[in-house]
């Protein structure tokens, strides 16, 4: 008989984690080492027992399944199936590189091909690795349509814990390749994974504005503007920073704030 598959559980409704849990308990080659009802339970939960296998729900609020993935250290990835109630963010799941999705209610019958699924992966290291890689850059490209919805809290990594910052702390986004400096009122800095047009989408259209292909500042945060040659502003911050405005989006500015 096989080593059980070591699997973690992450929904934030109770009656669906215990639904599933009571599933997998019928499966004698299944051990449930750990059961989250967040993610941010889920992700400390992960990093900290190593399983074979996540089952993670979609929809969670502040930390969704996507995020957790994505803010997981890689050398902790495990194998992961989301888990949903909406037959529309399947192709979402296969997307994020996912090696399976399971629809609520889960059926016995599906979640053990899932099951199968994920031991047949474990024993191929090679897969394995290349999975990882695909697993966490897939999931900051795959955009939910629920995401449209603005948000008020963003996550953020701080050593080893997971910090929600409010948007209304955000003085400004600031891209650097692959990365983005997220620098709040306070002067705090933090790295984030996220594409900057990903994290633009996600907040309120009214509250931020762009300085320039890589810049984007919260519109109570700028205090002056100050004319610089070719029709561009220099732009100071409330906490002190200081940005420049590219031309094409300076008019803009002028159009936003300096008209009455």
């Amino acid at each position: 008989m096989n080593v059980p598959l070591r699997v973690v559980i992450a929904d934030d409704e109770r009656p669906a984690r215990s639904f599933l849990a009571a599933i997998l308990r019928g499966f004698p080659d299944v051990n449930i080492i750990g059961e989250a009802e967040n993610g941010a339970e889920a992700l400390e939960m992960i990093e900290r027992l190593n399983p074979d296998l996540a089952l993670l729900d979609l929809q969670m609020p502040a930390l969704d399944g996507l995020t957790v993935v994505r803010l997981l250290k890689k050398n902790r990835l495990p194998l992961v199936a989301f888990v949903t109630a909406y037959d529309e963010f399947a192709v979402k799941a296969f997307e994020a590189n996912a090696i399976d999705y399971l629809l609520k209610p889960v059926e016995p019958g599906r979640l053990r091909e899932t099951l199968n699924r994920a031991q047949e992966r474990l024993e191929d290291t090679e897969w394995r690795q290349e999975h990882f890689t695909r697993l966490q850059a897939a999931v900051t490209t795959c955009d939910e349509p629920n995401r449209q919805t603005p948000v008020e809290r963003i996550p953020v990594r701080q050593r080893d814990e997971i910090r929600l910052v409010a948007v209304a702390q955000i003085a400004s986004v600031v891209a650097d390749g692959e990365l983005l400096w997220l620098t709040l009122e306070s002067g705090e800095r933090y790295q984030l994974t996220y594409r900057l047009k990903d994290l633009e989408n996600r907040l309120d259209p009214t509250r931020f504005i762009r300085l320039g292909r890589g810049v984007l500042v919260r519109i109570t945060s700028i205090q002056s503007l100050t004319p610089m040659p070719g029709g561009t502003y220099l732009v100071t911050l409330t906490n002190g920073q200081q940005l420049n405005s590219s031309r094409s989006q300076s008019r803009i500015l002028r159009d936003a704030l300096l008209r009455f």
